[in-house]
């Protein structure tokens, strides 16, 4: 009998599901903040979608965090009627769903005039075009996510007040946390391998309730499902759990934010790797080299793909490991671009800027074109940051946008952005991100009443 990892082909698909016996399958795909949309579908409906795809609502495009009508779209909206878009399923990306014996679950993304704005398609145009450099990509995302002892409802009644979190205080690497704990954590470790997103490490970080895990790397394009999948259902495990897990950027102003941290590296088609080179400093090629310039020069163009949410901006502040600046340093945990010096297995760059809260299809996107648009250019990178990169002044064409609209008026005007993802998907996200910071700006905070509704 095959197993769901073993799918490869539309007859395994087909194959697999009359070996289970499954009436229905799980069919999802991922909508422009990266939140998986989907639903449940019978087996004959489910084989003939697999041989000539099927239609799935536009909106999923066209829609917010909320369900909320985007206003201002050229692709759908209103003025479209949000008509039907083809779809296309994936059998390779079968998997088992945890706690839902036999069950499968595929994952499925936009085509045609859709594909154009479907975040998993604009990664797989970066990709292809690496491919036609001569490169193939790997990488892995770290995700940092904060648990609560909480429910969706409590959350709600408490207006997302005085949260009580899954353990106190702050316990970075802490063996008496996953020893106490260390049901919940196997039982983590259990879905990751059930669903295909091994986690190559898992340990408390610092804050409370506060968990890190780092996705075991793998070919871009599956590292970015895996990411995608292990944020849905790592919430859905805590939710199962009696627990709720966050991903926002930053949820307290007293703790650090949460990373989305994200691991990239090349290799030439023939299975060398493109960034070590023994022979220079660091063991950077000059293909490392100028895959680094291209991503700090794009970094202030490219962020708002990184940095999707107004509150993501709240994590960029200095002394909180989130950079404030396009900077780079080798094994530098304060720059935004970390140089990770090893042997051929391993010598890569960590993308630091990029938070929990991004879309894993978007940010890999960015960070592997900015990388491609340095190789093309031969760019060099700045000097190098040593030490304190929050304390050292850089030029202001280093400076990154400290807003979400800045950020998206930055994308708009990138000629880079429009070249590697699509000028109709460019208009589409910088839109986007403009509705989401107008729909903020509706909004009255707690720090508004405290500080003027008396005195001012």
């Amino acid at each position: 009998m095959l197993s769901a990892r073993q799918v490869k082909t539309i007859a395994d698909a087909k194959a697999i599901v009359e070996e289970r016996g499954l009436r229905h399958v799980k069919v999802g795909l991922f909508d422009i903040d990266g939140v998986m949309r989907g639903k449940y579908m019978a087996k004959d409906k489910f084989f003939s979608a697999l041989e000539k795809g099927f239609a799935f609502c536009d909106v999923v495009l066209g829609w917010d965090l909320k369900d909320q009508l985007l206003d201002k779209t050229q692709y759908t909206g209103w003025h479209t009627g949000y008509p039907d878009a083809p779809v296309r399923i994936l059998a390779d990306s079968c998997r088992d769903v945890y706690e839902e014996e036999g069950m499968l679950l595929f994952i499925a993304e936009f085509d045609d005039e859709a594909g154009k704005i479907c975040p998993r398609q604009t990664l797989s145009r970066v990709i292809k075009q690496a491919h036609d450099m001569g490169f193939n990509v790997f990488g892995a995302l770290e995700y940092e996510f904060f648990l609560f002892n909480e429910t969706p409802e409590s959350v709600r009644q408490k207006h997302y007040r005085d949260l009580n979190t899954f353990t106190p205080d702050w316990f970075g690497y802490s063996m008496l946390r996953n020893s106490v704990h260390a049901k919940l954590y196997r039982d983590m470790l259990e879905m990751a391998n059930l669903m295909d997103f091994p986690i190559e490490s898992l340990h408390t970080e610092t804050g409370p309730g506060v968990i890190e895990a780092a996705i075991s790397v793998d070919e871009l394009s599956a590292a970015a499902d895996k990411a995608a999948l292990f944020k849905t259902f790592m919430k859905v495990f805590a939710q199962r759990h009696n627990l709720m897990a966050t991903f926002m950027a930053k949820w307290s102003g007293e703790f650090p934010g949460q990373s989305g941290h994200i691991h990239l590296s090349l290799q030439h088609l023939d299975g060398q790797s493109a960034f070590f080179d023994p022979s220079q400093k660091h063991n950077m090629s000059n293909i490392q080299r100028h895959f680094l310039a291209g991503q700090q020069k794009l970094m202030p163009e490219f962020l708002a793909m990184l940095a999707p949410t107004i509150n993501s901006y709240t994590r960029m502040i200095p002394g909180f490991w989130a950079p404030t600046q396009a900077t780079w340093g080798v094994e530098n945990r304060t720059t935004a671009l970390r140089v990770i010096q090893g042997s051929d297995k391993c010598q890569r760059i960590e993308y630091r800027l990029c938070a929990a809260d991004a879309n894993p299809y978007l940010a890999l996107a960015a960070a592997l074109a900015s990388g491609l648009f340095g190789i093309q250019e031969k760019l060099e990178p700045y000097p190098q940051v040593k030490g304190n990169a929050y304390e050292q002044p850089q030029p202001n064409e280093l400076s990154l946008p400290t807003s979400l609209w800045n950020a998206a008026q930055k994308l708009r005007q990138s000629t880079a952005a429009k070249t590697f993802f699509g000028e109709v998907f460019v208009t589409h996200f910088a839109n986007s991100r403009e509705w989401e910071e107008r729909e903020y700006r509706k909004h009255v905070s707690d720090w508004e009443m405290s500080r003027y509704f008396e005195i001012i």
